[in-house]
């Protein structure tokens, strides 16, 4: 059964091979990554193609206006904040950190170099070696995540390496409250969202904080979608925006440098073209990075450079992409996890007739692999605490140290177990037991696998030892 299981996951869901509907490709991906709700906008200069597909977690049907959390998606309006102080002349890209945020202080005096600007494209030195940004409980504000900082050091001196890191974004948050002397979220809604008619776009400090009429975003795990909350950290400035698929079009437009981006009546928009230019150009050592924004060159057919950011939480993902030279742009919004980036770059092959990705999700594999070492292993040690007894009788005449050799196979399942969820960071070089609650969330099979190793591993352990000691 766990064979047949296992390719029936396998089998993905092709992309369309003749040139391919929106609608098409929409399908293609639910069919794969199982997002319970999705709403997407391609753009085409004035005109504006939606597809719709699903319920958010409430059941309720997707449409135009049922709010999305869009993760990082939000760093491009935070740079876009900061950038209107610079517009104003309240503050310089180029400023020291330590200068327009007199507050911000580290335990390492390289940080006093930092700008605001290299805050901005993640070139600052700071990063997940030398600030755990998943460490329970997390800040509850921008000031708050300004003061964890107080006792942690740079990984790289300032402007020497690009690591994207979301606390650069809370201290960017913390600059625009100080200086504009309004709460982050009042200052997004006053001074952008508000002039670009997004109407129905708030932010929160917390991932997890509620929303008006933001419904859970959902676990998927083998087909089956689970609404439930997000996974608690601090999204201020780096990831708190809740937003619509209609808001996120003006957005994009607006980004884009249409003249018609705002409410019917407007007449000036938040920023110069110039300085989103900047906003959008790849910054000093930051590679394609730009200032809350990225450089996606050689992507979906088209021959110039495209701008896009995706976001990724949880329960949550998105993307959005637009070509500075033809006007086409993608909004994906998406209320589980997945690879919104490749359904983007597959809506805008099928525009420019490129060649389109296959759509595949390397998830059913890992927790179809999961499944099965579930139930594996938790037979074998299930058996393995069933026959303590027998084990321990037939080596009560055993010498200790073969008795304690014979236990070492059991006593390292339980150590992987317990140290398994741990290693998630260890490729960024982070380590630690907290890693738990984030494996809970991210791949919650996985959390189980470790956790049948740990508790029945350990149980049998322990059984062998007390029946041993019984039996001498």
């Amino acid at each position: 059964m766990l064979t047949v299981l296992a390719a029936m996951l396998l089998a993905g869901a092709p992309a369309p091979a003749h040139a391919a509907t929106p609608g098409e490709l929409v399908d293609a991906y639910q069919a794969a990554y199982d997002n319970p709700g999705l709403a997407v906008a391609v753009i085409d200069g004035d005109t504006v193609k939606t597809v719709l597909r699903g319920h958010d977690g409430d059941g309720n049907p997707v449409t135009p206006r049922t709010p999305f959390r869009i993760a990082s998606m939000s760093k491009s309006m935070t740079a876009a904040s900061v950038m209107i102080l610079a517009e104003r002349g309240t503050l310089d890209l180029d400023d020291p950190v330590v200068d327009v945020l007199p507050e911000f202080t580290m335990n390492d005096p390289r940080s006093r170099a930092i700008t605001v600007r290299q805050l901005l494209s993640h070139t600052s030195g700071l990063s997940i070696r030398t600030n755990n940004e998943y460490a329970f409980p997390p800040p509850r504000s921008a000031a708050d995540a300004v003061a964890a900082l107080a006792d942690k050091t740079l990984d790289a001196a300032p402007g020497t390496q690009f690591e994207y890191h979301n606390t650069n974004y809370s201290v960017a948050a913390r600059i625009v409250e100080v200086r504009s002397g309004l709460p982050f979220g009042q200052f997004l809604r006053t001074e952008l969202f508000t002039p670009l008619g997004m109407n129905d776009t708030t932010a929160t400090e917390g991932c997890s904080d509620p929303s008006p009429g933001l419904a859970s975003g959902h676990e998927v795990v083998l087909g089956l979608a689970f609404a439930v909350p997000e996974m608690p950290g601090t999204c201020v400035g780096n990831g708190g925006v809740v937003t619509t698929l209609d808001d996120m079009v003006r957005w994009l437009r607006f980004n884009q440098g249409m003249p018609d981006a705002g409410p019917p009546g407007a007449t000036s928009l938040p920023l110069s073209a110039e300085s989103l230019e900047e906003l959008h150009t790849p910054q000093p050592g930051a590679g394609d990075y730009g200032l809350g924004w990225e450089e996606r060159p050689d992507e979906a057919g088209v021959p110039q450079p495209l701008i896009g950011h995706g976001g990724t939480l949880t329960t949550w993902t998105g993307d959005m992409v637009f070509s500075p030279g033809t006007g086409d742009g993608v909004v994906v919004l998406g209320n589980a996890v997945g690879a919104p980036r490749l359904l983007s770059a597959n809506l805008l092959a099928a525009r420019n007739g490129a060649e389109l990705m296959p759509t595949s999700n390397p998830l059913t594999v890992v927790n179809a692999v999961l499944l099965g070492l579930i139930l594996l292993v938790g037979a074998l040690l299930s058996l393995a605490v069933a026959r303590a007894r027998r084990w321990a009788s037939r080596r009560r005449a055993a010498r200790r140290p073969r008795v304690v050799l014979r236990l070492v196979p059991l006593t390292l399942v339980t150590v992987v177990g317990a140290l398994l969820p741990t290693l998630i960071g260890v490729q960024s070089g982070s380590v630690s037991l907290q890693y738990w609650i984030v494996a809970a969330w991210m791949l919650p099979l996985l959390a189980l696998f470790s956790l049948t190793c740990l508790v029945l591993g350990a149980a049998a352990v322990l059984r062998r030892v007390l029946w041993y000691r019984r039996a001498r």
